[in-house]
């Protein structure tokens, strides 16, 4: 009879994943993680056996309780709408994940069966081939990419200087940054949610066959 696990996959995940919140992607090694689980680092090889799996798993515990539709709805903007929203709101948790989920560092379950439910909601656009690569592409890059850019963004609600960037923004010669001085006031009102939706139907728009 094998030893019991002495953690579950769960526990290892949040333990990367705090990791990486705390120290960012260079802190994220077995000694880190297996120092925030209270044990020795030869106990992780019992969960992954390299630093790439480590990534991959920092990854699966990110996505993992992202729901894809469970049969597709009548429309399939619904259906990627659903999956990108889904996608952007666990990485906007995890800002400093976002570099291994934007080079794919996964090939589990978890992140194929996500892959695979926005590529059959694109493909019901009738996007085949190239076009459907060209699609999933830039719907998951928007969605991970626009969490980074949202939190890093000196415009950010997060950003404590915020209103003072924006004052900044405002006080730029009118002739000459008219539209950055329109943001920057746009700015104020707006939320991460609406921009991002935003965002998300105009790409849909300029994807759909022509």
């Amino acid at each position: 009879m094998g030893r019991r696990a002495r953690f579950t996959g769960t526990e290892v995940e949040d333990a990367a994943i705090a990791v990486v919140d705390e120290h960012g992607l260079a802190g994220l090694t077995m000694r880190a993680v297996a120092s925030r689980l209270g044990t020795g680092p030869m106990t992780l090889y019992n969960y992954v056996d390299d630093r790439g799996a480590l990534d991959a798993l920092v990854v699966d515990g990110v996505l993992r309780d992202i729901t894809v539709p469970r049969s597709p709805s009548p429309d399939w903007r619904t259906d990627v709408h659903h999956i990108a929203e889904e996608v952007w709101c666990a990485v906007r948790l995890h800002p400093n994940v976002i570099p291994l989920v934007l080079a794919r560092r996964s090939h589990s379950a978890t992140f194929l069966d996500i892959a695979e439910a926005l590529l059959a909601a694109l493909a019901r656009a009738g996007l085949r081939g190239e076009e459907l690569l060209a699609a999933f592409r830039s719907v998951t890059t928007l969605a991970t990419a626009f969490a980074l850019t949202e939190l890093a963004s000196p415009l950010s609600s997060r950003d404590g200087d915020a209103d003072a960037t924006i004052d900044r923004f405002r006080s730029l010669p009118t002739e000459r940054y008219p539209r950055l001085i329109e943001i920057a006031g746009a700015a104020r009102s707006s939320t991460p949610e609406t921009e991002f939706r935003r965002g998300l139907a105009a790409l849909l728009d300029g994807l759909q066959p022509r």
